[in-house]
């Protein structure tokens, strides 16, 4: 919806607030009663000349009357519409509502965003409590002590006369195990305080090293010009907690480093300006692997990017076995937090198919599905020596269809996040289980 899509609704109530009739405002501006009764049901755009005349009418300044958060407004509102199961005919009155009523249509809007917030925040916490290897294991071995210390005590009080040196025993056990009980609790307890963020805390070295990078927007200046100490730039860093984060910020830097090496930034943005969003073009220009181009342009200077009017993109890497290795998010386009994503993403396909690019629309699942663009290829990672295993990495690059550089290959694919929290009812993975593992036992082929 256009920015000033509810003007006429505005100008409607304020001429009600001045006890105005629809006739004697027309006068004053100098227009039929019958074209501003139009522009009132938003059927007719304002000019410029005839909204400043209408603003001093209604002692109002023209922005009060164009100003707005419509777009947002309108869209909240028709979230919690659509959530509630609205009729159809109070769906097309929405935009009437939230012109006539703001305060109420912001309330809306804000209940529907921290509803769909907290409902992310429970989709992560399932992932989670399923996923977290070090979770799993610490209430493993609470459950464990718990077990021991209540089979200990069930045999102390239900059998009859215990010889002495038995019941030593048993109260050893009792105090050993409650101890072990105790110290997994406290354990259990700092793991969690230890890595609180603003939703669900950080799990894992590779999610220390995206909250160091997105920190930074997903972009290291310092590297764009030569070499740098890679040592210091590590060093001291908040969201660098442990020596595991840091090895893998370092692994970052230097794959940052080659990847600037090879697609200068001067020269990668010259290209942008001259093709758009051409990442085939880039790779034959800068004769560089087309995933070399897709990392590239997934950590461009913010700056630079607003500059040519790119949005904001996303970036996904897995590899053979369809464990995500590094996630950039993006509005809209959900990540799950452990393990692989929807099978159906072309992350996965494109391991099928090494070496060869692969463009696709995708659209995510569910009633209010966004489009996307992706970009992807799969390549592998040899390690020089004598019998080295080879890997196989795929990287995938998201970036909104509605941007003006996106372009549409054909149909889009319907995708969700994982198996777990898709919104898919019916779905050819869910259909054929044999479809989720194809990918990798295709990689693993290799």
């Amino acid at each position: 919806m256009a920015r000033t899509a509810l003007t006429g609704t505005r100008i409607r109530a304020r001429r009600n607030l001045r006890g105005l009739r629809q006739a004697e405002l027309a006068r004053v501006v100098g227009v039929s009663p019958s074209y501003l009764n139009l522009i009132e049901h938003n059927r007719r755009k304002v000019g410029p000349d005839l909204l400043s005349a209408l603003a001093q009418a209604l002692g109002v300044s023209s922005d009060a009357l164009v100003e707005d958060t419509d777009a947002r407004l309108v869209e909240g509102a028709r979230a919690a519409a659509l959530r509630c199961d609205a009729e159809l005919a109070e769906l097309e009155r929405i935009d009437e509502f939230t012109g006539r009523f703001p305060g109420w249509s912001k309330v809306l809007a804000e209940t529907q965003a921290r509803v769909e917030r907290l409902e992310r925040v429970v989709e992560q916490l399932n992932d989670r409590m399923t996923h977290d290897p070090y979770l799993g294991e610490a209430l493993h071995e609470i459950i464990s002590a718990v077990t021991s210390v209540q089979s200990t005590a069930s045999i102390l009080n239900d059998s009859g006369e215990i010889e002495p040196d038995w019941q030593t025993r048993f109260h050893q056990n009792i105090l050993q195990d409650s101890a072990r009980l105790a110290e997994g609790a406290v354990a259990l307890v700092n793991y969690l305080d230890a890595g609180k963020t603003e939703e669900t805390g950080l799990a894992a070295p590779q999610e220390e090293v995206e909250a160091w990078l997105a920190s930074r927007n997903f972009h290291l200046p310092q590297l764009e010009h030569g070499d740098t100490d890679i040592q210091a730039m590590v060093q001291g860093q908040v969201e660098l907690s442990s020596d595991a984060s840091r090895a893998l910020a370092r692994q970052w830097i230097r794959r940052f480093q080659a990847d600037a090496r090879a697609l200068p930034l001067d020269k990668l943005l010259a290209a942008l300006s001259a093709h758009g969003f051409a990442p085939d073009t880039f790779a034959r220009q800068f004769n560089v692997r087309f995933d070399q181009v897709l990392r590239r342009l997934a950590m461009l200077p913010p700056k630079a990017s607003a500059d040519l009017g790119l949005p904001a993109p996303g970036l996904v890497i897995c590899d053979n076995s369809g464990t995500l290795m590094f996630r950039r998010g993006v509005e809209g386009f959900a990540l799950p937090r452990f393990g692989g994503g929807c099978p159906l993403w072309p992350l996965y396909q494109a391991l099928q198919r090494p070496h060869q690019p692969i463009r696709q629309r995708l659209v995510t699942a569910g009633r209010l599905g966004r489009s996307f663009q992706s970009y992807t290829y799969a390549a592998t990672e040899v390690a020089l020596g004598f019998d080295k295993p080879t890997v196989l990495q795929a990287s995938m690059l998201i970036i909104p269809a509605d941007s003006p550089n996106a372009s549409d290959p054909g149909g889009p694919v319907v995708v969700g996040a994982s198996c777990r929290t898709c919104a898919q009812t019916d779905c050819a993975a869910r259909r054929e289980p044999s479809i989720l593992m194809s990918a990798t036992q295709s990689a693993d082929a290799l």
